[in-house]
């Protein structure tokens, strides 16, 4: 007979509970990456630094952060864990590049971003509405803008694009912050790079979620007011 728990949980709708949208970055890596592949899910959106935030967050994840991912009685917590679980949830969508190669790396940039970067974390925070140009701009932080403009130029270049392995997928749901923080930051990056943002700013997913953000009621003055 066939598990019910396992057919309950095949129907059941996804709902990604996450923060703030134009603060948020973990929190919309896989919202962007649902939307731009077509996958059906309800939100619940919790607002960061509010006093419901820790009670509100607890109900779902463990580790006391957001986003987590709940289908049936499965609670996944952690961006790159939604995604991976993702992937292997709906196989025909693509997520990640098919041939063993591309995979391999697609998986290796994502973690690259998942671990590191933390000076352009640290002085250029996502606030996908405003615009902080020349902000943020020090020594490490110019190390990881080179990094992530030779990961893109050496991505797009082999796949030919329009994203890192051709289709919109994982990698490019993780990076998709940075692109928004290049905008934020006024950040220039040339080439393929250059395209591969402008590909990814003019995505639908990446244009849905500029528009919501813009329109979202709840600001953050820690993150508006840093380089005001």
């Amino acid at each position: 007979m066939p598990d019910v728990r396992t057919a309950a949980r095949a129907m059941s709708t996804l709902r990604l509970v996450m923060g703030n949208k134009n603060y948020s970055s973990w929190s919309v890596r896989p919202w962007l990456l649902m939307k731009q592949a077509g996958i059906p899910f309800e939100e619940e959106q919790i607002w960061l630094d509010s006093p419901d935030t820790v009670p509100g967050i607890a109900k779902y994840s463990p580790s006391g952060r957001v986003p987590v991912l709940i289908d049936g009685d499965i609670a996944v917590w952690d961006s790159l864990a939604i995604c991976e679980y993702l992937a292997e949830k709906f196989p025909d969508r693509g997520l990640w590049p098919a041939a063993a190669g591309a995979r391999a790396r697609a998986r290796a940039i994502a973690a690259e971003m998942h671990s590191g970067f933390m000076a352009l974390r640290e002085s250029m925070p996502m606030n996908i509405r405003n615009r902080h140009p020349g902000a943020g701009r020090n020594a490490a932080v110019e190390t990881d803008i080179a990094r992530v403009s030779a990961i893109w130029s050496e991505c797009v270049g082999a796949s030919g694009g329009p994203f890192l392995f051709g289709d919109f997928g994982i990698a490019d749901a993780m990076f998709a912050p940075v692109v928004f923080r290049f905008q934020t930051y006024g950040v220039v990056v040339r080439g393929s790079a250059q395209d591969y943002a402008r590909s990814m700013l003019a995505s639908t997913a990446l244009a849905e979620l500029a528009r919501r953000a813009a329109a979202e009621g709840h600001a953050l003055a820690k993150y508006d007011s840093i380089y005001a």
